[in-house]
């Protein structure tokens, strides 16, 4: 029950108290790109919980016994490994997407191969590794920091879609009302850092 408990604690933190977008300011390029709609957004955070949770998968075996190993000595090399893991898997996921659900695909765009350059994926692999996580706590906190990305951006485009239909003033239309919008839903997350204190 106490191990249940320890990933339920991990889960809620991941995504509400440090949020990868809200709180670690990690992947805000998508974030703001891909969050016009809720349909391209969900497609999004589903492409990358998967490439999260399989970065976590692969660099953890990786950085302990490869790049760890006293043997090797290969540690220096960690954000080099890391990112050519981070870009094979965004390409499987591409060519899946690409097979599997040609709208999606075409709805994502240029923002798929981006997952590649997502800051979020790497930092939560290499967050993952500097907090020294166990295998099975890395897997369930990326997976996790990749729903808190989702939500983050479901939440984004559905109150950008909102504001498509309202009168906004003119000079605050498009980028203006949709940062000042990001910045309320900061603060509004803020609201949860209290649940981590305990």
């Amino acid at each position: 029950m106490e191990v249940f408990t320890t990933y339920i604690l991990i889960v809620i933190n991941a995504l509400l108290v440090t949020n990868v977008i809200f709180a670690r300011f990690l992947g805000i390029c998508p974030y703001l790109g891909v969050s016009k709609k809720i349909s391209t957004s969900l497609g999004m955070g589903v492409a990358v919980v998967f490439v999260m949770t399989l970065a976590a998968v692969v660099t953890w075996p990786l950085q302990t016994y490869v790049l760890e190993n006293p043997k090797l000595d290969l540690a220096y090399l960690q954000t080099i490994v890391f990112i050519l893991m981070i870009a094979s898997l965004v390409q499987l996921v591409e060519l899946i997407l690409k097979k599997t659900s040609p709208p999606l695909y075409r709805a994502l765009g240029i923002y798929l191969p981006l997952i590649t350059t997502n800051c979020a994926i790497l930092g939560i692999a290499i967050l993952s590794i500097q907090e020294r996580m166990n295998y099975p706590k890395s897997i369930v906190f990326s997976a996790a920091s990749g729903m808190g990305f989702t939500l983050a951006l479901l939440i984004f485009a559905g109150i950008r879609e909102r504001l498509e239909l309202t009168p906004v003033p003119k000079a605050m239309r498009g980028a203006p009302i949709g940062l000042i919008t990001a910045g309320i839903l900061a603060l509004a997350f803020m609201g949860f850092s209290g649940l981590g204190a305990h």
